[in-house]
């Protein structure tokens, strides 16, 4: 927006009289087309016996590379489930303890509703002692790698436990 209102600042466009070419004027004509140029690029590098780019393939994988994708992860989860909750609770007829009473009506025994219980509060666990230690990060402390690696142990480990905790505790 910036670019367009400086590009037409310098121009004087003038409203009763405007200059659509001040917009264009300094574009490129193309002289090859995507494709072409696709086909350029991978020529080149089949010519030169390159790899292909990189990706999640080649890697290794790390605990702070598992950690940053699952903290992503849960966070659009998360994100996404209390949405589709909250727009349950708007739209469907009835309220909360009709629905509660749905659940123990279906009958499930205690190991599964303990599972459930685990997989509800281990996203929650787990993106709340991530986030902490971004925060960390955030005042500039724990990059080493040694310290990556053991703060990122210590969330699983903690956010395990308090799943456990909270699934059948509760």
């Amino acid at each position: 927006m910036a670019l367009l209102l400086r590009t037409l600042a310098r121009q004087g466009v003038c409203l009763s009289r405007p200059h659509y070419g001040v917009l264009y004027r300094h574009a490129a004509p193309m002289g090859t087309t995507a494709k072409e140029e696709m086909n350029k690029f991978w020529a080149k590098n089949t010519k030169l016996n390159r790899p292909m780019s990189p990706h999640l393939t080649i890697y290794k994988w790390s605990v702070p590379m598992v950690m940053s994708i699952t903290f992503r992860g849960t966070g659009v989860g998360l994100s996404g489930a209390i949405s589709a909750f909250a727009l349950a609770a708007l739209v469907l007829p009835g309220n909360y303890p009709h629905y509660l009473d749905l659940i123990h009506s279906l009958s499930v025994g205690p190991y599964l509703i303990g599972l459930a219980k685990f997989g509800l509060s281990f996203p929650v666990s787990f993106h709340t002692l991530n986030g902490i230690r971004h925060l960390w990060w955030d005042l500039g402390k724990g990059f080493r790698i040694p310290e990556v690696y053991r703060t990122g142990y210590t969330v699983i480990g903690l956010s395990i436990i308090t799943s456990l905790a909270v699934a059948f505790l509760l």
